[in-house]
């Protein structure tokens, strides 16, 4: 950083701004200073900044005004807000207004340098470029509307610190997207973090996130980071953030607006600089509505929403993703790429997808390892049968209310005994709940309406273990 970056301060409170000039100052920045709205848009008008920090409150009118200007005229000029203490209804709302980030009073200077930081990376153009994508980055391949507005959106968010909530069926890439926004911001050379939130006992959750001290329950042995400090300079990627229970939820909100954490055992809180990204596939607003799910969590972590596109949404992509996938499934066995058939592409063309590009992966590695030849045929890609419209409802009173068109398993019964239909059908389900649940038995069995020990005992019965 040197003379030749310039800041903008704009805030009533001289104390303030004498503060903000001799931090930023001491950073090697050219400061200048306004007192209100009108001097600011002057300001602004004449000069180039690469970055702004406004007060919320303003003699002539309210920061998020100048947020919103500076976003629509001044794009270049990343902009931050600086809010009340308490104020996080007033930061989300500007986050949204398109700020950079924000700041509490008292201005904690440390986390003023690092936003500082970040904001001047954007505008960096000696910033080494990204890694390249790695190799599972076909998911974000593919030129239909769809993906194009996907890329769009992913451009402008990764210019913004503010938490964003992607959401999406099961497989489509939310992890890539995440990769992709981390990659594209100005945190890239930071850790990025993803998490399973699903995937880590209820009991070990507060010491994976913030650490713990040495000796602060039975086995810790050692004093241990958490995930916060394992991503500190960098994006912290909470994926299916619809799994934490209601007591992690609050904690994890006040480490969140507080930008710390405290380990177990710690008497003082660490400062962390993280960047949250979270997805699902389930709906979080449902949950929220069903009490499941807290609604100020879910209102700061939703400060941008955006949606990946199911495969069936783009399916003119389907060329160009399938070659890609097969390019990269060859290279990995040393053999040629093999070449889709006509009838295998109206195929994929037809088939809804229900998993989405991770399905598509397995089907065409699946289709690689059974294809004679280079070319592969329809028949090598074993898709399911299609669907019926319609299916017949048992009878008595309520007796369907659990058959829906969704959960309907094609098997053809012809032939068979009733007990082994069944023993199909059971399979099958089991079957495809295991690979929407990325194989988690606990979520699988919750999924399928039954017990942990009931599915072990079906997996066992049936040969599926």
């Amino acid at each position: 950083m040197n003379a030749t970056h310039s800041a903008l301060i704009v805030d009533d409170e001289r104390d303030i701004r004498e503060l903000l000039v001799l931090t930023l100052g001491r950073m090697g920045l050219r400061i200048s200073t306004a007192a209100n709205l009108a001097e600011a848009r002057e300001l602004l008008a004449s000069n180039p900044f690469d970055l702004c920090l406004t007060d919320m409150r303003l003699p002539d009118g309210n920061g998020i005004e100048l947020v919103a200007e500076i976003t629509r005229d001044y794009p270049r000029t990343p902009v931050a807000m600086i809010t009340a203490f308490g104020s996080m209804d007033l930061a989300v709302e500007a986050l949204k207004a398109g700020a950079f980030d924000f700041v509490s009073k008292p201005v904690d200077i440390n986390v003023l340098r690092g936003l500082v930081r970040h904001a001047i990376e954007l505008n960096n153009a000696a910033r080494p470029s990204t890694p390249p994508p790695p190799e599972n980055a076909t998911r974000l391949l593919g030129g239909s509307t769809a993906m194009d507005e996907l890329r769009a959106t992913i451009a402008k968010v990764a210019r913004s610190q503010a938490p964003v909530y992607i959401l999406g069926e099961s497989g489509v890439g939310k992890e890539l997207v995440a990769r992709t926004i981390h990659d594209q911001g100005a945190r890239a050379a930071g850790p990025f973090i993803p998490v399973n939130c699903g995937a880590i006992p209820g009991e070990l959750m507060e010491s994976e996130f913030f650490g713990h001290r040495k000796g602060s329950f039975t086995g810790a042995h050692a004093d241990k980071p958490g995930l916060f400090q394992a991503a500190n300079g960098g994006t912290l990627f909470l994926d299916e953030v619809a799994e934490l229970p209601l007591q992690m939820q609050v904690k994890l909100l006040r480490a969140i607006q507080e930008k710390s954490v405290r380990p177990v055992g710690a008497s003082t809180e660490v400062p962390v600089d993280v960047r949250i990204l979270s997805a699902t596939h389930k709906d979080l607003g449902a949950l929220v509505q069903d009490g499941r799910f807290r609604h100020d969590l879910y209102y700061r972590i939703n400060v941008i929403e955006l949606r990946v596109p199911p495969l069936r949404e783009r399916r003119g992509d389907l060329p160009q993703l399938a070659g890609a996938i097969l390019d990269r499934l060859a290279r990995s066995q040393n053999q040629k790429p093999p070449v889709l058939s006509p009838s295998a592409l109206d195929a994929l063309a037809g088939y809804s997808f229900p998993g989405n590009v991770r399905e598509l992966e397995n089907i065409l590695e699946r289709a690689l390892a059974l294809a004679d030849g280079d070319t592969i045929d329809a028949s090598d890609l074993r898709l399911p049968a299609p669907k019926p419209a319609s299916v017949l409802q048992p009878e008595g009173p309520g007796a369907g209310a659990a058959v829906t068109e969704e959960a309907v398993i094609d098997i053809d019964p012809s032939g068979a005994a009733l007990p082994s239909y069944i023993e199909q059908m059971e399979r099958a389900a089991i079957q495809k709940a295991l690979e929407e649940n990325r194989w988690n038995k606990t979520r699988t069995a919750a999924q399928l309406g039954i017990t942990f020990r009931a599915l072990r005992y079906k997996l066992k019965k049936l040969g599926m273990e």
